[in-house]
This record gives structure tokens, sequence and C-alpha cells, in this order.
């Protein structure tokens, strides 16, 4: 499997990005997913699409994207972590494999 860039968003780039940053962070070391984290503000994600694999957001997906798009407030509530886990590996592993 490839690396993959993931763009990490959030409102401002700075608050909820960085919490899910370190638990992304952990969640692909400890499934072998070798992976690039970039924490962006939401507003960039549409710009920096082309050269990423795909994007997690902790707010709201204001347009449509060309790479797979996970909201992932469940990192901050904690209600449907694993679901929310198990979306991402799934996705991170479908786009290595391209």
């Amino acid at each position: 499997m490839r690396k993959i860039n993931v763009l990490v968003a959030c409102g401002a780039g700075v608050a909820t990005s960085t919490v899910v940053m370190s638990k992304l962070e952990e969640l692909f070391k400890a499934n072998n997913i070798d992976a690039e984290l970039h924490q962006i503000k939401i507003a960039e994600a549409k710009s920096l699409q082309d050269s990423n694999d795909m994007l997690i957001s902790t707010t709201i997906l204001p347009t449509k994207y060309d790479i797979p798009a996970i909201r992932a407030t469940a990192y901050l509530t904690g209600i449907g972590q694993d679901k929310l886990e198990k979306e991402i590996i799934d996705t991170a592993k479908e786009v290595a494999s391209k």
C-alpha cells in the first residue's frame, strides 16, 4: 500500500483539528497505514483536494469534494467513535490500494 495524504480540517484549522490529528496519528499507526496528515481550515479543503487523498473534518462539509470526505465529530463527542474509526480505516485502505 502506498502512503496517503490526509487533510484534517476544522473551522479555524487550530483547535478541534489538533485533537483529531493526534487521534488519527494513533489510529493510522495502530493499523499500519502510512499517512501524512495536513492540518487545515475547512475553507482550504476544496483548493487542496487535488494533491490529497482524503479529508477528515470536525465541522460541516460545506461542499462536495472529489476525494472521500468524512465528518469526524464522533472524536469530539465520543459517541460513535468505533464506527467512525472503522470508516476511516476502511477508506484509508481503499485509497492506499489504488
